[in-house]
């Protein structure tokens, strides 16, 4: 996991055209408040990535991390209510879910691999006199 800063990662450069693609989809949706929710959270996921990386803190980045995964979901579930509303296609329902799930898991991996990387320099704090 080498890089230099966040646009570097997978996850944010997919974040951001999930986003993108949230508020296409979206722009001409006669329900203000689930198009302002779902563009929002979509929004939120590679935002949090990045306001994560800049704090300078592998635990502030694990944290932002965090929130963007569960912006994932919340955007997850604003497209499930989309589509029971027939307001979106079945078609960019799928392929947005599907990205959506991949994003978080993406972020689960990243997060996994964070934390492995600050318990190993404790624990070199710790054994060093």
């Amino acid at each position: 996991m080498s890089y230099q800063s966040f646009e570097d990662l997978a996850v944010w450069q997919r974040g951001c055209r999930l986003a993108v693609d949230v508020f296409k989809l979206y722009g001409d949706c006669a329900s203000y408040a689930l198009r302002d929710q779902a563009q929002r959270a979509s929004l939120s996921i590679p935002s949090n990535i990045a306001e994560g990386h800049e704090r300078d803190s592998k635990k502030e980045f694990l944290r932002f991390l965090n929130i963007a995964q569960g912006s994932c979901g919340e955007l997850r579930t604003q497209l499930y209510i989309s589509r029971k509303l027939e307001l979106i296609n079945p078609k960019d329902f799928e392929q947005l879910k599907n990205e959506s799930k991949e994003i978080s898991a993406m972020l689960r991996g990243l997060s996994r691999a964070i934390n492995k990387q600050i318990n190993v320099k404790s624990k070199k704090l710790k054994t060093e006199p």
